[in-house]
This record gives C-alpha cells, sequence and structure tokens, in this order.
C-alpha cells in the first residue's frame, strides 16, 4: 500500500511538472515577441551581475585562493563540470534527481567522460537562473566572517594586502565592463538627444535668462566634449540649491553666448531642473494606433511636416512659432509621404488647436471663461490597482458596471463655482482652497459628442489630502479657455500691456468694429484686422447692450494667449550620430562617459543622504528591468546596450558603498583588521553584516514598491 502511495506521489508531481512546464511554453509561444525582450532584458541585466563575480575569480584565482564553484546563472544547478582523476566528472539536475547516501551531491545524472587527468579544484556550473553568477570561494561568506579553514589558500588565511584586491576586482571589472561597453558603442555610433533647446518651459531660468528653441548647448559646467541632452539634465539635476551653472551657447545665427543658470524645482517636477525641453524632429514618430492617428489627424508615421498655414518650415520652433501665432479653430498641415513604391507626394492635414497660456490668458485684457482638460482623478493606490484589475477584466470579456466617470469631464466650462459666476482658473482654485470640508457646488456648459449643450449642477467636498498643503477636490486638470463662446469671464490691467476693458463679468460679446462674432476667434481676427486704430467693441449683460472703444495696437504684443495641437501628435525625437572616428577616439569617449555616470550616481547618492534629493525618485531592480523592457521593445538595440553600460557603471559604485555585505563594506572591515592586527570577533563582524543586510533589504522593499507603483500604477 505504501508503495502504491508512493508510486501514485511521484507521478502526480510528474504530472504537475509536465503540466506547469506545458503552460510555461504555451504562454511562451503566444507572447513570443515579450518574453524575446523579457529574456534580453534579464540576460543583459545577469551579465553585469557576471562580469563582476568574474572579476573575483580571476583575481582570486591569480591570488593562489582555492575557489570551490563558479556558476554562470544562478541555483538550482542545471549542470556543473569538474576536473577529476578519472576524467571530467558531469553532474545535471542534481537537485531534482538526488541519489540515496549520496554524499558527493552529484544525483543521479552523473557520469564521468574523458581521460585521466589531473583533478582540479573548481566546479564550473550552469544555474537554472541564467541572470548573473557567483564564485564561491573556500573559507569565504557573504554573511559574516569567513570559516575557519587549515588550508593555506583558504580566502580567510590570506593577508588582508590580497584579500582587498579579490574583493574590489568586481568594482574595478564592473568599471572596465562599462569603458568596454561605451567603447564598443561609440564605435557602432549611437543616436543620442543632441544638447539643442526645443522649447524652453515658461517662468523657468532659462525661459527669464533668454534661451531660445534652436540654441544649442556647446558648454555645461566646464565640459565641452560629446555634450548631448543627458549632460543638461544631470547638471541641474546633481547641482547644489542656489549654485550657478554656467553654460555657453551657440545661437543659431552663428554667434555665442554665456549664461549662469541657477537649477529649480519647477511645478509638478521631482528634480532640480532648467525648464529646458529636448528637440522634437518634424517627422511623425511610429505609434500602436496607426489608425487612430490617421482619423485625428490625418497624418501617418514617417510623414515629415513641410509647411504651416502655407509658410515652409525647416526646424521644429519655426513650426511652433507659426502654430502658437495661429490663433484660430484650426491650422494646415502640408506634409511629405511616401508611399508604398517610395514615391515622395504632399498630402494637406487640417488640426485642430487649442488655446493656451503660462499665466493668466487675455485678450486684449479680456478673460474668456476657463474649461477644464485632460481630466486625471488623484486615486490612492488602492484606487489604482482596481483600475488596473477594472482593465484586465474588459480585456477578457468581462463585462459588467465597469465605468468610471470622473464627477467633472474634459471640456466642462465653468459657469460658477460657489457664488463666483464666470471664475478665472486662478478664483477657481482659490475659491476651492477656502472651503475646505464644505459642499461646494460647480455649475458646468457641457458639451455632448453630438454638439448638444446642457447645464449640470455638480457638489464637491474639498478636502486636504495627504501631503497636500491646501484643499482640493481630488483631480488634476489642464487649464484651457472656451473660446467657442464670446463670454468675458474678467478683464485685467495688464503691465506694458492694452489698458483695461471696462466690461462687466459674464457679458456677451456681440459685435467688433460693427461686425456680428460668434466666438474668441471671430473677435481677435476683427481686432487684428483693425490692427493701429481704434475699434469698438459691443457686448450684452443681461440683455443691456454696452460699448467699449479699444486701440488695437499691434496684435502680438496685446495678448498672452498661444495656440497649441489640440490633438497629440507624436513627432519622433531629433537625434545626433555619436561616433567615434577610430578606436583611441572610442576609448577617449568610452572612459568620459564612464566617468560621468558615476559621477553622476555617486553626487545621487550624496545628495541622497543630505535630503537634497528624494529616494521616490530613485530606481531599484524592477524599475530598472521595466525600463530596460522599454528600450528593448521600443529603441534599437545599440540603445540598450548603452544603458547596460550605465547599468554597469552604478553596479560599480553601489558595490562599492562602506556598508557590508557590499565589497565597499567587506573591504572596510579588511581594513579595520589591517590597523586592529586582528580580525573582529565572529559575533561581531556577524551583527555588523545582519544590520547591513537589514538595512539594505528595508531600503531595497521601499525602492521596489515604488518601481511598481510607477510603473504599473501611475
Amino acid at each position: 500500500m505504501s508503495e502504491s502511495k508512493s508510486s501514485f506521489g511521484k507521478n502526480l508531481r510528474g504530472f504537475l511538472w509536465v503540466f506547469i512546464f506545458a503552460a510555461v511554453v504555451y504562454i511562451t509561444i503566444r507572447n513570443i515577441h515579450v518574453f524575446g525582450n523579457v529574456l534580453v532584458v534579464l540576460l543583459g541585466f545577469g551579465m553585469m551581475v557576471l562580469v563582476h563575480e568574474f572579476g573575483h575569480f580571476v583575481v582570486a584565482k591569480l591570488s593562489g585562493i582555492k575557489v570551490e564553484a563558479f556558476s554562470i546563472g544562478f541555483p538550482p544547478t542545471f549542470a556543473g563540470i569538474r576536473r577529476t582523476a578519472a576524467g571530467y566528472r558531469i553532474r545535471i539536475l542534481p537537485r531534482f534527481f538526488p541519489k540515496e547516501n549520496d554524499e558527493s551531491g552529484d544525483g543521479r545524472l552523473s557520469f564521468t567522460v574523458g581521460k585521466r587527468t589531473k583533478p582540479g579544484e573548481t566546479e564550473y556550473r550552469i544555474g537554472l537562473i541564467p541572470f548573473g553568477g557567483f564564485v564561491k570561494m573556500l573559507g569565504q561568506e557573504d554573511v559574516g566572517s569567513g570559516q575557519a579553514s587549515d588550508d593555506p589558500r583558504s580566502f580567510v588565511n590570506k593577508p588582508v594586502s590580497i584579500r582587498i584586491p579579490v574583493i574590489a576586482a568586481g568594482v574595478s571589472f564592473n568599471v572596465l565592463s562599462a569603458i568596454i561597453i561605451f567603447m564598443i558603442v561609440f564605435l557602432i555610433g549611437i543616436k543620442l538627444l543632441p544638447p539643442i533647446v526645443g522649447a524652453v518651459v515658461p517662468n523657468s531660468p532659462a525661459a527669464k535668462a533668454g534661451l531660445k528653441p534652436g540654441d544649442e548647448i556647446i558648454e555645461i559646467a566646464g565640459k565641452k566634449e560629446d555634450l548631448d541632452f543627458t549632460n543638461i539634465l544631470i547638471a541641474g539635476a546633481l547641482s547644489k540649491e542656489g549654485q550657478e551653472v554656467a553654460l555657453r551657447v551657440r545661437h543659431e545665427n552663428g554667434s555665442g553666448d554665456g549664461f549662469n543658470l541657477v537649477a529649480v524645482r519647477l511645478p509638478g517636477a521631482q528634480l532640480r531642473d532648467f525648464g529646458i525641453v529636448p528637440a522634437m524632429s518634424l517627422t511623425i514618430a511610429e505609434v500602436a494606433d496607426v489608425n487612430d492617428l490617421l482619423k485625428k489627424t490625418g497624418l501617418l508615421p514617417g510623414d515629415r511636416i513641410k509647411a504651416v498655414n502655407g509658410k515652409s518650415v525647416q526646424t521644429p520652433w519655426e513650426l511652433a512659432e507659426i502654430v502658437g501665432n495661429t490663433l484660430a479653430p484650426e491650422v494646415t498641415l502640408l506634409a511629405e509621404r511616401a508611399d508604398k513604391d517610395k514615391r515622395l507626394k504632399l498630402v494637406e492635414s487640417k488640426i485642430r488647436l487649442r488655446l493656451i497660456s503660462p499665466s493668466t490668458g487675455h485678450i486684449y485684457s479680456m478673460v474668456p471663461r476657463f474649461r477644464m482638460q485632460n481630466i486625471e482623478i488623484e486615486k490612492s493606490l488602492r484606487m489604482k490597482i482596481a483600475a488596473k484589475m477594472r482593465q484586465v477584466l474588459r480585456r477578457v470579456g468581462i463585462k459588467g458596471n465597469l465605468k468610471e466617470k470622473p464627477f467633472l469631464q474634459s471640456g466642462d466650462v465653468i459657469l460658477n463655482v460657489g457664488e463666483a459666476a464666470c471664475p478665472t482658473c486662478e478664483e477657481f482654485q482659490e475659491t476651492v482652497k477656502k472651503c475646505q470640508d464644505k459642499e461646494l457646488p460647480i455649475k458646468v456648459l457641457r458639451t455632448d459628442a453630438n454638439g448638444i449643450e446642457s447645464r449640470h449642477i455638480i457638489s464637491v467636498r474639498p478636502k486636504r489630502y495627504k501631503g497636500a498643503n491646501e484643499a482640493r477636490i481630488g483631480i488634476a486638470f489642464l487649464p484651457d479657455f472656451d473660446f467657442e463662446h464670446p463670454v468675458v469671464a474678467n478683464t485685467i490691467a495688464v503691465e506694458n500691456g492694452p489698458p483695461k476693458l471696462k466690461i462687466e463679468r459674464g457679458a456677451v460679446i456681440t459685435a467688433v468694429g460693427g461686425k456680428r462674432v460668434s466666438n474668441f476667434y471671430d473677435i481677435i481676427t476683427e481686432i487684428r484686422q483693425n490692427a493701429g486704430k481704434p475699434v469698438t467693441i459691443d457686448y450684452c449683460l443681461d440683455e443691456k447692450p454696452g460699448t467699449v472703444s479699444l486701440d488695437a495696437g499691434i496684435a502680438e504684443e496685446c495678448t498672452t494667449v498661444k495656440a497649441d495641437f489640440a490633438e497629440f501628435i507624436p513627432f519622433n525625437r531629433m537625434e545626433r550620430l555619436y561616433q567615434a572616428s577610430g578606436p583611441i577616439d572610442a576609448i577617449a569617449m568610452g572612459y568620459r562617459r564612464t566617468v560621468m555616470f558615476i559621477t553622476q550616481t555617486y553626487l545621487t547618492l550624496k545628495r541622497l543622504i543630505v535630503g537634497a534629493v528624494s529616494p521616490k525618485n530613485l530606481m531599484g531592480p524592477v524599475g530598472i528591468i521595466a525600463a530596460s523592457y522599454h528600450v528593448v521593445a521600443e529603441r534599437p538595440l545599440i540603445d540598450y546596450v548603452y544603458l547596460l553600460g550605465l547599468i554597469s557603471a552604478g553596479l560599480a559604485v553601489f558595490n562599492l558603498l562602506p556598508l557590508p555585505p557590499f565589497d565597499g563594506g567587506l573591504i572596510v572591515l579588511m581594513l579595520v583588521e589591517k590597523v586592529k592586527g586582528s580580525a573582529l570577533s565572529e559575533r561581531t563582524q556577524g551583527v555588523i553584516v545582519y544590520a547591513g543586510w537589514a538595512l539594505i533589504g528595508t531600503f531595497l522593499v521601499y525602492v521596489t514598491f515604488n518601481d511598481i507603483v510607477r510603473s504599473f500604477f501611475s
């Protein structure tokens, strides 16, 4: 009976393993592209770990330390080979096929091949988890003092002057591998973002200093060689509070200029920045849904913009300038497109525009009503997880009450908030702050898909959320203007601008210069046609007419409103080929790039310790793997190789931290031993190393949690 049960148990386990294997194979085949990308990411990341361990292995061998095992991949062991007197001893899956009373641990699937030879001391293994590796030296442990041994070749029996180089070799190999990786990358050539100003954030240090789109940074913080846009980001993020960073700029006309910028933390940003936006190209990028892009914009991936409203454009900043000054409902783009036979043709597309302003927008002192766009509910992690679950249910076809509409919707025009009628965006936000924990009615004008307008009253209760300094209604939104209706929310006095018109709040503009108008686009058009001379503006409020006179002046100087595409248009990044002129140049470029990333990692850790950088900005293994996956899936392979060089340089810095069980911490313990004349007690070393593990483990859990939230729920 017992033998029958034992046989049944073995068969059941075998069936389970077959089922699991079949399931893995099925899922892999169904998602072969995703699986391939994941495999490339994990193998690349594992190679950086393996290089580190190989450094320990090589120097240990050269130092006469007995190396018991060197493994490519982590346990359980798939296969191992060791040189014995009888030949080469091979064992396969020893943990899965154990043999009774087998002290050697070779298992059932073990055999010897080859001729008799001199026995070797190291077993070379391949682990079933092929993402890294390890080296096992006699007497060396990662969780305390080494194991006592009489063998003179034991790690612990070697002098400190030998043990320190063995431990430091891992870091050295990571630095060396980073240099080699970057050298190979620059020999082949890689396209990176050039240090060119694509745009500047309004009211940012770059904007206040006078940097313009098209300016190229040719020197920053004393660095001139191989500059790309990364140098700009690093210089700003890692500068000290209030520190001036020197820049040399070459303008489009060839002239040069010098600037001293102080990086600041811009609204919504986590790190200090100058407010310089990278440049985009005029070519439409690849997208997941080509049909949706064509339907919304009339454009296709690969199209290159040639003209805007009949004006030829050569650069993206020329495109942005023309579009920005087109204060109209739409703009006409002319794009060059290649057909199936690679023949070029011109296609015309009309794109809807929206008008925006970096501050309180106005049209000749008139502020239109404000409208909400891109509303996002500020969700807790629990709400984000629930939203992800709803997405999963939709994908597998499970229907139900899955709709989740925000109480305010994108496109809502704010008519009233509390007692305030036709509020501006600033007035809306101030009212919300003052009504903490109170019922606040919001009246909106909403237009449905058929163009039918309706009015709604929504009641909210502003609350002070955790980490916030003021009351909110739990949404983030982009302020927009209601240009479809000629209603004035307010008029304002503008310094060095047009005089404040005496038009009451909520008034409807009916005519400009005697011509009827039905929206703010008409108002702008008629005022511009009367530029330089007085023009009358007729309005009506509560059926009472009124008239004011306006000296139109120069149109561009009398409004802070700019136009932008209402539909997102995905442009390719502007890229420049960075390639070495030869092997010597490649070595120099690889060395400089390694030093840059090592310095960046070191300064980031330093800023973290003094509190200048939040630990939320750090990325752990999950975040690195997630970011690497996107690079592998969306970018050329050379970009991932470049990223591996960055990872290798970062591993070198982290492993040299003076905290056990990092290599740097073990080196510190050895230096203490050298100064003291003897090693710390096993108990003391154990306490120090376990405390280090606890600290690192806690920090790793923290950054991993942030990685998961950022990667899957943000």
